[in-house]
């Protein structure tokens, strides 16, 4: 097969081929042979041992001062109000002045008899945390009469001991040391997971038991978020005193999610991703459904006035759901549009690192304060979760288990089995659930609702596992017709592209963890369009929310190192026998919240990692990168944070746009992916620094080539059979040659005389 692109010849493939010189003078730093270069003092006005004139000395000092003004200013103003000097400016500026002399000083013994290198020295923001923490105690609280501007006398001897005693206290006993660096570098070079790592890569197939325990694990992993989301609608849906129905709402879930995972596995992306309840349409769905119109009456609300099995309960709350699905099936509608058009594919060739690094710490970083509430419910379970799962997958993944084994070679013998590496999360949980239910019976957690623990308990949900029937079969429209009203229509239209960016990233997440090449643009635009219709059957269905890809899950493939796509297609049937036995399903929701709290602790931290490796490929030593990065990451954690505290102060006169606007500034990943990629296709930077060249090289390279069309590839060979069709080749969910920097491999065959073409290497 003739290539169609004219492809380099110079051996360095990062060199282009047009001759265009990509360096840029000013630069942080540069590659040179995939390696990062420190940037070199012929790039600079004034070296290290270079002395200015000494007015440009005054005028570049005072640079640096009001670089660091801010944070000098800002550290004893944070301080004040613990401090009790909030109403005392006089003594705020004595503290400003302070530090700026003491900084002062520091910067000058640092750069004389220090590292001796120009770095200013400043206070630290490290310090205010455990400085905040000791003047919160009780007793540090500032008394009442400081907090009150009119009985503050700031001259007083009273006053003055209060707040000296405080700094006095601040002055000592500090630790500035901090050990345990996440990652690691060798020979200046980053070193990516590989394949190797592995006990199963994507393509391999384990034994048909261990699948069934590892789809188990994965159905275990997911089981938090897809029970939460009913129990979370339940209270706006009228349900709070009807466990009976949630519980059914628990198994149409379990259901759908099977179905959309096994479509996901073998029609969409084709990744080991399970698809699953999103928490990104629970913002816009609770915001619909505390409208005046959608309020539960007040004898609802009353567990002695309400009949579970009237009519008018009945009808009380299925009409709240069918709106729900009314307005997720509309939307679901766009999702589709989105991906099957190839619009989201047109779109990844502005999406780089810089992008995906922040959408996927930020699928993780904001839910620190739910899996805090979770575990914080008894921590000594919490604990006790992830000290398991942190032994097992890190401490033990290597020590092998003697199995029994029957052959009929060597009929019974004993063989290696790496069982803790393989099922660290699901050995985690049944011990952690097991000591629950030891506690529970033995009455060592407490009895009483409101005490603390009592969550932890095995019986807090008894009453889901003796009412659910053995057998119940989901089906479309089981709750009535579906409504449609533009407020939830748009509200969850928003949702529907904060769950796009979340799935892309967690697309490139999951191929990074289990080995495969970066995804090509035809399997992001069919992964996105399944997700669409996922969304299109969780509304049919009556899920009350739609489905997305479940970020736990590819926190477990980093735990695990079982990447293989059969586990998942495995984990979508028990989802589906789990959504058909009812009793079995009610079972699974018994598992303690602390227990779910201290495993997501654990897969979170995981994902966060995933997303910050993907900055190997940008240049790191380039100021522009740090600050797109740290922007991004920190809005993402800022803004939604505001916006939650401050609802009202987003009120436009029209409530849908309200909805959408803070749908959108609530969700983290979506305000951080979004300033990422509109901050690194506006700012200046070459391809090499923004490490788009190193990230295509990746899909580039032959090895993966190949294997990306294995992962990628429709199955069953309907990509080949229907590729005689001139209109396939247009659809930009089709595999087709040329995609993306992949090998151009012949898809058809017979459509020559001379037998299958040869493959050759091209590069876009």
């Amino acid at each position: 097969m003739n290539s169609a692109i004219t492809t380099c010849e110079h051996p360095n493939p990062l060199q282009r081929c047009d001759g265009v010189i990509s360096s840029h003078e000013g630069d942080q730093g540069s590659k040179k042979d995939g390696q990062l270069k420190s940037p070199s003092s012929s790039h600079m006005a004034y070296g290290i041992l270079d002395i200015p004139p000494w007015y440009l000395c005054i005028f570049l000092g005072i640079q640096h001062f009001l670089t660091a003004l801010g944070g000098l200013v800002a550290i004893p103003l944070i301080l004040a109000k613990d401090l009790c000097l909030q109403h005392d400016p006089l003594t705020q500026s004595y503290l400003i002045s302070t530090i700026f002399f003491v900084s002062g000083i520091c910067t000058l013994l640092q750069v004389f008899l220090g590292i001796r290198l120009p770095i200013l020295q400043g206070g630290t923001f490290a310090f205010l945390g455990p400085s905040l923490a000791m003047l919160s105690l009780p007793t540090w609280k500032c008394p009442a009469w400081t907090l009150n501007a009119s009985q503050v006398n700031t001259s007083s001897p009273e006053f003055t001991e209060e707040w000296q005693k405080r700094i006095r206290e601040r002055g000592d006993g500090v630790l500035s040391s901090h050990e345990g660096d996440q990652g690691s570098k060798k020979d200046g070079q980053l070193k990516s997971s590989s394949s190797s790592h592995l006990a199963y890569g994507i393509l391999d197939i384990p034994p048909w038991y261990l699948c069934i325990f590892l789809g188990i694990q994965h159905f275990l992993t997911a089981l938090g978020g897809l029970v939460a989301v009913p129990l979370i609608l339940a209270k706006d849906l009228c349900l709070q005193h009807d466990p009976l129905t949630q519980s059914y709402l628990i198994s149409t879930i379990f259901f759908v999610s099977g179905i959309c995972t096994l479509l996901q596995v073998f029609l969409g992306i084709r990744l080991p991703i399970l698809q699953g309840g999103t928490f990104a349409f629970l913002g816009p769905s609770l915001a619909m459904l505390s409208l005046p119109t959608w309020k539960c009456p007040t004898w609802t609300l009353n567990a002695s006035q309400v009949n579970t099995s009237s009519p008018e309960f009945t009808e009380e709350w299925q009409k709240r759901i069918r709106e729900l699905q009314g307005a997720v099936l509309v939307a679901s509608c766009v999702q589709m549009l989105v991906g099957f058009s190839g619009l989201i594919g047109f779109l990844m060739r502005f999406i780089g690192p810089l992008t995906i690094a922040p959408t996927i710490s930020l699928m993780a970083l904001p839910l620190f304060d739910s899996a805090g509430d979770d575990a914080g419910i008894h921590w000594g379970i919490a604990a006790t979760t992830i000290f398991l799962i942190v032994l097992f997958s890190q401490y033990l993944k290597n020590i092998a288990v003697p199995v029994p084994v029957y052959g009929r070679e060597k009929k019974s013998h004993t063989s290696k089995f790496y069982l803790f590496q393989i099922f660290p999360v699901l050995l985690g949980l049944c011990i952690s659930w097991l000591l629950c239910f030891v506690l529970t019976v033995t009455d060592a957690l407490p009895s009483a609702p409101t005490a603390y623990g009592y969550l932890a308990r095995t019986d807090t949900k008894g009453s889901v596992l003796s009412q659910a029937p053995w057998f119940r079969f989901p089906y479309p429209g089981q709750w009535g017709l579906p409504t449609v009203s533009p407020a939830g229509v748009f509200g969850i239209i928003a949702a529907v592209i904060s769950s796009m960016v979340e799935s892309i990233g967690d697309y490139h997440a999951c191929a990074r963890l289990v080995g495969a090449p970066p995804p090509p643009k035809h399997a992001i635009n069919r992964g996105i369009g399944i997700e669409g219709l996922g969304c299109l059957l969780a509304g049919a269905w009556g899920t009350g929310n739609g489905t997305t890809s479940y970020s736990e899950n590819v926190g477990a493939l980093g735990i695990t190192r079982v990447g293989s796509r059969m586990v998942i297609v495995a984990a979508g049937f028990v989802l589906l026998l789990m959504g058909i036995f009812g009793k079995i399903g009610a079972a699974f929701a018994t598992i303690p919240t602390p227990v779910i709290g201290g495993m997501f602790l654990v897969m979170f931290g995981v994902i966060t990692a995933v997303g910050i490796s993907n900055l190997q490929y940008v240049d790191l030593n380039s100021s522009r990168n740090l600050f797109i990065f740290g922007f991004s990451i920190f809005c993402g954690l800022a803004i939604p944070n505001w916006v939650n505290k401050n609802p009202e102060r987003l009120h436009t006169g029209i409530l849908q746009l309200d909805q959408v606007i803070q749908v959108l500034l609530t969700t983290g990943m979506f305000v951080g992916g979004f300033l990422g990629f509109l901050l690194d296709n506006t700012i200046p930077g070459s391809l090499e620094e923004r490490g788009l060249l190193a990230w295509n090289q990746v899909q580039e390279e032959s090895e993966e080539s190949t294997k990306a069309l294995e992962v990628y590839d429709l199955p069953w060979g309907i990509s080949t059979r229907f590729c005689t069709s001139s209109c396939a080749q247009y659809l930009p969910f089709w595999p087709r040659e040329g995609e993306a920097g992949v090998r151009q491999l012949s898809l058809c065959p017979w459509d020559s005389e001379e037998g299958p073409r040869r493959a050759t290497d091209t590069r876009l």
